[in-house]
């Protein structure tokens, strides 16, 4: 096997250097979510390394949330689980009282510059374009969240001709399908405010009625903003628990 070499600045120690060598590998869709990476003892010979760098650099994927160790199977590179989110946030259920996932209809896009707050957080220069989505989540036919979704068009312009009805329930897997843009992690927050007459319209509220708000700026394994996503719900449908020990 013909060793690699570990291409990150010198400066850095071995461990980091394989470390971003690994994360790189993952962002290029080599090692795809849900299956296994080499072993260890399989990348130090890769490498040239001890297997001791590798388990360090493998640790710190793993505390980052981007591997995960399977006891007895290897490790692997993870899939977060991002409806869980919603799941935190709001009351979710069907008519039987069932916590259900809300399904999703991408009802509009267009290629738009957006908002300046959302080409800051997506890292865009001034003017850039982005495929806009707005999208409606249901239970049972009710609306539940609305979403406005942009996403750099640059990475995701595959999404501009494809038939809305395409786009599937969950959307990350469909990044992944359709663009080859892996999301690994995002961060959230959340605020409180009154429903505009779009929003009301949407979620079949009144004009003024309190609706949460949670903004998502989405990543790739490498880091990279990917998606800004704004959600919308009515605040009665709101629940916030946590559990303290």
């Amino acid at each position: 096997m013909k060793t690699r070499t570990l291409r990150a600045d010198e400066r850095l120690p071995l461990y980091q250097r394989l470390r971003e060598e690994i994360q790189a590998r993952i962002s290029s869709g080599e090692w795809k979510p849900d299956t296994p990476i080499p072993t260890e003892a399989e990348l130090a010979r890769e490498y040239g390394v001890a297997v001791g760098t590798v388990r360090k650099a493998v640790d710190t994927l793993v505390n980052d949330g981007l591997l995960q160790r399977n006891q007895g199977r290897g490790t692997f590179v993870r899939r977060p689980d991002f409806e869980s989110s919603f799941l935190r946030f709001f009351r979710q259920t069907n008519a039987a009282g069932e916590r259900t996932v809300p399904e999703g209809q991408v009802i509009e896009r267009r290629i738009a510059v957006p908002p300046g707050y959302v080409s800051d957080a997506l890292d865009l220069p001034p003017q850039a374009e982005t495929i806009h989505l707005k999208r409606i989540r249901r239970i049972e036919g009710i609306p539940t969240l609305c979403e406005d979704i942009w996403l750099p068009y640059s990475r995701f312009q595959a999404l501009a001709e494809i038939p809305l009805q395409s786009f599937g329930n969950l959307l990350y897997p469909f990044y992944e399908h359709e663009c080859g843009q892996l999301i690994a992690a995002a961060k959230e927050s959340l605020r409180v405010s009154c429903a505009d007459r779009q929003t009301a319209t949407a979620l079949e509220i009144t004009v003024g009625s309190p609706v949460v708000i949670i903004d998502r700026i989405a990543q790739g394994y490498d880091h990279t903003p990917l998606e800004y996503r704004r959600s919308r719900g009515g605040a009665s449908t709101f629940h916030y628990q946590i559990d303290i020990s």
